[in-house]
């Protein structure tokens, strides 16, 4: 850590206001209607995920914090020296401190967040705490492809890093598609160090998205508060509630926000309305087997090198190698 730590240059590729007002109404226009993810990643949403993370339901920060804090130099030795780190949905850089301490002489860090905003604060912290490490943040949709910034020192290899289990957020035809992308990123012989979530008893799941203290429910309603005050729609929040529910056959929780009583909504010039009952799907968190998320990577071009889990088998970390 240094006295002075060098300004931050921004890559900024944050979504229009007109981008998301068009996402979001695509979205309400299908047969089921949908929400994109990416949207609840403002300021304020980005600070309730991170109360999400503290409640005593929500099990994979804390194991997967317990398998980081457990394995780390396993980690850091598997990753090697000098490498420039690029982490997808960096957020508040929690399990990122960890991970930057252990590694021998890392180049750079890219951090990729879509709320810029919180992506600053956060960034500007690691910057002071870190204050020899190049850190090059970007302000994107990670799902789109985007040109990682070049650190001033040549790095030995790229490290994408992506914890937290989003990749199960995605569904698997896609979650392959990111992947493919990351492996574009990091090149052949750059490696990934991914956070995967496991299958497990229905309770526990259910229990992790449904908190009794109803953070999630907040996080969950916080995308439609933020439909009205950015892009100009006029979502009665008190009309929805918050329910998560594990669909089995498809291996994922489904976030979902039902309609309360008959409701509309006016957006971009469009009106949408909801019966009683008629929900939105808005996020979908996909759990995996270790075969199943074997060859998933491998049908991206990654193969996995190695697994770190918890004694309870609930979570996983999981190092790619890019071939």
């Amino acid at each position: 850590m240094t006295d002075s730590a060098p300004s931050l240059e921004l890559t900024n590729l944050e979504p229009t206001a007109a981008d998301m007002t068009a996402q979001v109404a695509r979205g309400l226009s299908n047969s089921q209607k949908t929400m994109p993810s990416a949207f609840f990643y403002d300021e304020p949403g980005s600070a309730l995920f991170d109360e999400i993370c503290r409640v005593p339901e929500y099990y994979p920060t804390r194991t997967e914090l317990a398998i980081m804090a457990a394995s780390l130099p396993e980690m850091a030795a598997a990753i090697g020296p000098e490498a420039l780190v690029i982490e997808y949905g960096s957020g508040t850089g929690l399990k990122t401190r960890g991970l930057l301490s252990a590694l021998e002489r890392p180049v750079g860090y890219v951090p990729v967040e879509i709320s810029r905003e919180f992506l600053m604060t956060s960034a500007e912290a690691l910057q002071a705490e870190f204050g020899d490490l190049e850190v090059l943040p970007v302000c994107a949709d990670f799902t789109e492809p985007f040109e990682v910034p070049k650190p001033s020192k040549p790095a030995q290899r790229r490290a994408l890093y992506f914890p937290g289990s989003t990749i199960g957020n995605f569904r698997p035809e896609f979650a392959t598609k990111l992947l493919r992308q990351m492996r574009d990123e990091v090149g052949s012989g750059g490696c990934a160090l991914i956070g995967v979530d496991l299958v497990k008893v229905t309770q526990t799941l259910e229990a992790a998205y449904n908190d009794a203290q109803g953070v999630t429910a907040k996080f969950n309603l916080n995308m439609l508060r933020r439909a009205n005050a950015e892009l100009g729609a006029d979502f009665d929040l008190d009309a929805f509630r918050h329910r998560a529910v594990w669909v089995q056959e498809r291996s994922a929780i489904e976030m979902r926000l039902y309609a309360r009583r008959p409701t509309a909504v006016n957006l971009g010039g469009k009106r949408f309305t909801f019966l009683e009952g008629e929900w939105i799907h808005t996020e979908d968190s996909h759990k995996y087997t270790l075969e199943a998320f074997a060859s998933l990577a491998q049908q991206a071009g990654f193969d996995v090198d190695r697994v770190w889990t918890d004694d309870d088998k609930l979570f996983s970390v999981q190092y790619l190698l890019a071939r």
